[in-house]
């Protein structure tokens, strides 16, 4: 199934260790679309995050604010229609991941900075959610092996994962696909994964759970 969908612009969500840059890579090959990535890799703030969480929370934030806003504003709306793109990131979520990490005074700040800098994101037409447990994304991240991650406690994630799904399920920004990545693997199984194209193409407005009956409820 490599025909190119009827939504121009595609974007996966979901907590770290949950598959979004995975599935969002696999998904532009097959539609040959443009691929959007935020680069995790080069926040230099990152891993001091990890090993500390308190002091190197603010600079890390605002270094995927400044990046995430860069990115996506060479994108017009208008040119969206264009050429099929998908990306591994919301740029709402910045402010999830902000709040989350953040104290009240820092948050504050943060705020500021984000109302001079986003003016008008691009929309998605679509937004794929991953959910998993924290258990499945703290295998995940140990299996994937990424120096960085090594380092996030258990209790980041739960945190992260509970504001997630506090997030969607109030979003209203655009229709929401909403997938049980737990049980379901469409990096891996192919059936799985034509499962997910058909539930792609079928999207057109609101929210769709998608969880095959022969994988566990959601």
């Amino acid at each position: 199934m490599s025909d190119a969908p009827k939504h121009r612009f595609v974007v996966i969500e979901g907590p770290i260790g949950v598959g979004k840059t995975s599935l969002a890579r696999r998904l532009a090959a097959v539609w040959n679309a443009e691929l959007i990535l935020e680069q995790a890799e080069t926040n230099p703030f990152l891993e001091r995050f990890y090993r500390d969480p308190i002091g190197s929370a603010l600079p890390a934030q605002l270094h995927f604010l400044f990046q995430r806003t860069q990115q996506l504003s060479g994108l017009h709306q208008d040119d969206l229609f264009a050429s099929v793109r998908v990306a591994d990131y919301l740029l709402e979520k910045d402010k999830l991941f902000a709040r989350v990490t953040l104290d009240d005074a820092e948050f504050s700040l943060y705020e500021q900075v984000y109302a001079r800098m986003v003016v008008n994101p691009p929309k998605p037409d679509l937004v794929i959610y991953l959910q998993a447990p924290v258990d499945v994304l703290m295998e995940r991240i140990a299996k994937r092996r990424i120096k960085a991650e090594q380092l996030i406690e258990r209790a980041y994630l739960e945190k992260l994962n509970e504001a997630y799904a506090r997030f969607f399920h109030d979003y209203d920004g655009a229709p929401t696909l909403i997938v049980n990545a737990a049980t379901l693997d469409p990096l891996s199984r192919e059936a799985d994964f034509s499962e997910l194209l058909l539930a792609i193409e079928r999207m057109k407005r609101g929210k769709l759970y998608f969880n095959p009956l022969r994988h566990a409820a959601l």
